[in-house]
């Protein structure tokens, strides 16, 4: 019984030492210091100078500064001439030292401005950004490792992409010198999109609001939704306009999926239109990016039924004209070997549903629009897609009345405009990724094929 019980100790031990040697992914590291959570929470955008800061030692320990309370650790407030920074203070990191924030910074952040900079004579440090969403619960790396090498302060801007809170922890990681922080800036505003010209890309024909993923820019919030990209206004809590390219790689058996829900992407703050939102208003949950277009795989077709992607549309319009010029939009695409980029939106107050004319529904928070316009350019399958639109490509516009006098049997024909007159509606620039003198030709066209 004994040599039983000892080869039994042998393989449980052997089994301990197999199980510790799984390639389980690293821990993330723990901060030096016990962390301090007295501080409130401060608003976007904000920035940290250390201005304010006193700390002579590099024991680990909690200080306050303009914005709250940070924890140091393996770090000062740097003073000295060999200190690199704007002002008469930064921080100072030796060793692998970080500067923690205790506290949360809500409204939305964009992304974070830092700059950097090494201490007297010393050689690079390379440090990391990581970022809490969950007042410090948890973190993860943000962005690239950053490597700091001059003895002027670099700038280096990481997009981190918070929409309702954050806080941070700065980690030095490599060098043997020290390396200076100092203005840590806290940004809501991303700039304006750069221009995408690549294939079937569903930007391709311009940005027409020149939307962006800021969060200040409320009423015309850029939002990639992976298969479409949108316009979002939260005064109105619906999209001013989608865009997206249908090929044939689109094109699938996968079936309409029909689950309808709020879209979590939204920032915290602003009203989550649900699929109830619309219940008993008289109006369908109509898309902008249709289903049909998305049967490639589920993720595809599911993500037009967020309902950030949905109007109100009276039901005739939505199930008559607007679906049929879907369905040949399709069709272009699933039999005639041609290949589209669709722009669609709305504009004016007011459509007419089955309870009559209304200017919004669910108690004032869903605005209902009076016009439905769509454009579709159509061009047959190839590459350099943006350089094959010239003064002969096909444009087809429409703009239909939400309004259930429109007969459901009614021909989307009926309803063909010129792009040029869908701008002076909106205020948009359309197809404005076209060469002007090109636009100046189409978009006066009024399809008649």
């Amino acid at each position: 019984m004994k040599n039983n019980r000892f080869s039994l100790c042998i393989l449980t031990a052997l089994l301990i030492v197999a199980s510790c040697k799984k390639s389980d992914p690293a821990p993330e590291p723990i901060d030096p210091v016990q962390a301090d959570t007295t501080s409130n929470p401060i608003s976007s955008p904000a920035k940290e100078t250390f201005e304010s800061g006193v700390k002579t030692g590099f024991n680990d320990s909690t200080i306050s500064l303009s914005t709250g309370k940070w924890s140091f650790g393996n770090a000062v407030i740097g003073t000295s001439a060999d200190d690199r920074k704007n002002g008469t203070k930064s921080a100072r990191i030796q060793g692998n030292g970080r500067l923690n924030m205790n506290f949360d910074v809500v409204g939305g952040v964009y992304r974070v401005a830092i700059s950097s900079g090494v201490y007297a004579t010393d050689g690079p440090s390379t440090w990391q950004l990581w970022a809490s969403t969950n007042s410090g619960y948890s973190y993860a790396k943000v962005g690239q490792d950053i490597v700091t090498s001059g003895t002027t302060l670099q700038s280096d801007t990481i997009v981190v992409s918070a929409v309702s809170k954050i806080r941070l922890s700065l980690r030095k990681i490599t060098g043997s010198g020290s390396v200076n922080i100092d203005d840590i800036d806290f940004i809501l505003t991303s700039g304006p999109l750069a221009p995408n010209f690549s294939d079937n890309n569903n930007m391709l024909l311009g940005n027409p609001s020149n939307a962006t993923p800021s969060l200040l820019d409320v009423n015309n919030y850029y939002m990639d939704k992976t298969y479409y990209s949108i316009s979002y206004s939260k005064a109105i809590s619906r999209l001013n306009w989608a865009s997206w390219h249908l090929g044939s790689a689109d094109l699938g058996t996968t079936p309409r999926q029909d689950d309808f829900r709020e879209d979590p992407s939204l920032p915290d703050a602003w009203y989550h239109v649900t699929y109830a939102s619309y219940t008993g208003s008289g109006f369908d949950r109509g898309h902008e990016c249709p289903s049909n277009d998305r049967t490639s795989t589920v993720p595809a077709n599911s993500s037009t039924f967020l309902m950030t992607n949905i109007i109100p549309q009276a039901p005739n319009v939505n199930q008559g004209p607007w679906q049929k010029f879907e369905d040949s939009c399709n069709r272009l695409v699933a039999s005639q070997g041609k290949e589209v980029y669709i722009v669609c939106g709305s504009y004016g107050v007011g459509g007419t549903g089955n309870n009559g004319t209304l200017n919004d529904i669910d108690n004032g928070r869903i605005s209902v629009p009076a016009v439905l316009w769509k454009i579709a350019v159509v061009l047959p399958n190839g590459n350099n897609d943006l350089s094959r639109i010239d003064n002969n490509t096909r444009v087809i516009a429409v703009a239909i009345p939400n309004d259930n006098a429109v007969g459901i049997s009614t021909n989307w024909k009926g309803f063909r405009v010129s792009v040029h007159d869908i701008e002076l509606a909106t205020g948009y620039n359309l197809l404005s990724n076209v060469p002007v003198s090109i636009q100046n030709v189409i978009e006066y066209t009024i399809d008649n094929l």
